[in-house]
């Protein structure tokens, strides 16, 4: 038995031995217990369960470990979430699907026979390269490349203001044959080209990549770069359950549960997967349940491929058969909740709790899949953290995602109910 499953069972029986003695006070007075006004205990208890139960969901998807789309960490956490279903009483099942995924196989620079690791740009070219290392000013605009000679060399510029490939054009078309970008933050970049790059490109850590920057303003240097990249094909998992026999449901939950590479994904996106998890125990025993699916995307971090797969894969009717997608992604840390998407439903939002953050969103997570099929939307996420996309996401709080949870409750009926 687990502490917390033991803080649980010790409350609830606390509670109920309280309830007892008051019952027998009114007894021996002579009142009717009903006369006697009962705190809400009992809903207190099932709250403090279902919290935990949530936070018990987010510890054992963190505890597989990164959560890599196609790798068997996958197998593992998509075998978790099927039981969990299974037990809340849904038919839960996995839709597969493929695509192409880059693959950073190990890449780095050598500086003085000495390896400086760095992280491929999705989408670069790979490449080994061994030329001289150019320190661009600025950011890398055409204006910074036109300021220095990069010909033949290795261009190394800090990261900001501009996109990715737009850095990179600039360095290809001055002459540069590589390219290296220093994150504006100590950690790693993981970056992605959103357009057909020439030269290969290579992300360093601000605490690696700005102490070169200084020494090659000074001193002469030749460098090795190393970006060994490739594409491969990825299978991924889709995890949907829903009521027997409900083949049109009127709303979807979802959230993605796949992590990026070297990071746990306890807040992005343990902690959405785990709340719509919650949201189905909840609503198992109502008539709610028979309006709705629950959907954990897989390949999120690759570009929203579980979500797109599903939506590709739906009938045109099924999906006009839906009064809203409600996305939840990163919903375990930060106090502010806010809440995007199509403005009558997010006017609902504001209608149950005029206290919650509203914004215009219909991109950067998996609703925007749905969105692009006219589905109307809304997006619960509490904004970027310190620990967004590192080693470091391991924590959230159980107390946000219930109340995640119960705003998450009150809006499905509101919406499944509307006219």
């Amino acid at each position: 038995m687990t502490n917390t499953k033991f803080r649980s069972i010790f409350l609830f029986k606390t509670l109920a031995k309280s309830w007892l003695q008051t019952a027998l006070v009114a007894v021996l007075v002579g009142l009717p217990t009903a006369c006697i006004a009962q705190p809400n205990r009992t809903q207190e208890a099932v709250e403090v369960q279902e919290s935990n139960r949530t936070f018990t969901d987010v510890q054992a998807l963190v505890n597989l470990g990164p959560r890599v789309a196609g790798t068997p960490v996958m197998e593992k956490a998509s075998a978790y979430l099927i039981e969990q279903y299974r037990k809340a009483g849904y038919v839960a099942e996995v839709q597969t699907f493929t695509y192409p995924k880059f693959q950073d196989l190990g890449s780095n620079l050598t500086v003085d026979k000495a390896t400086v690791e760095g992280k491929a740009l999705n989408g670069t070219v790979a490449g080994k390269l061994n030329a001289p290392l150019v320190a661009i000013p600025n950011v890398g605009r055409k204006a910074d490349f036109a300021a220095v000679n990069v010909k033949g060399a290795i261009a190394i510029v800090r990261r900001g203001e501009i996109r990715f490939s737009e850095k990179a054009k600039n360095a290809a078309a001055a002459g540069a044959v590589g390219l290296v970008i220093v994150n504006n933050q100590q950690g790693d970049v993981y970056g992605t080209l959103a357009e057909e790059v020439k030269i290969p490109v290579l992300g360093l850590s601000g605490k690696q990549g700005n102490p070169l920057i200084q020494r090659v303003q000074s001193v002469p240097l030749n460098v090795n770069l190393n970006v060994n990249a490739q594409r491969r094909v990825v299978n991924g998992r889709n995890i949907i359950a829903h009521l027997a026999g409900v083949t049109q449901p009127k709303i979807i939950l979802g959230g993605h549960y796949d992590s990026v590479p070297g990071s746990p994904g306890a807040n992005d996106n343990a902690s959405g997967t785990a709340v719509v998890l919650a949201l189905a125990r909840n609503l198992s025993n109502t008539p709610t349940a028979r309006q709705a699916w629950f959907i954990a995307f897989d390949g999120e971090e690759d570009g929203l491929h579980g979500s797109r797969a599903f939506v590709n894969a739906a009938e045109p009717q099924f999906l006009s058969g839906l009064k809203a997608m409600v996305n939840f992604d990163m919903v375990g840390v930060n106090n502010q909740l806010g809440i995007g998407g199509t403005s009558s439903l997010t006017t609902f939002a504001r209608n149950i709790d005029p206290q919650v953050k509203t914004f215009g969103s219909s991109g950067g997570s998996d609703h925007a899949s749905f969105a692009d099929k006219n589905v109307p939307i809304l997006f619960f996420y509490r904004g970027d953290e310190p620990n967004y996309h590192t080693p470091n996401d391991k924590k959230v709080d159980p107390k946000l995602l219930n109340e995640t949870t119960q705003l998450g409750l009150d809006l499905v009926k509101q919406i499944v109910n509307a006219s």
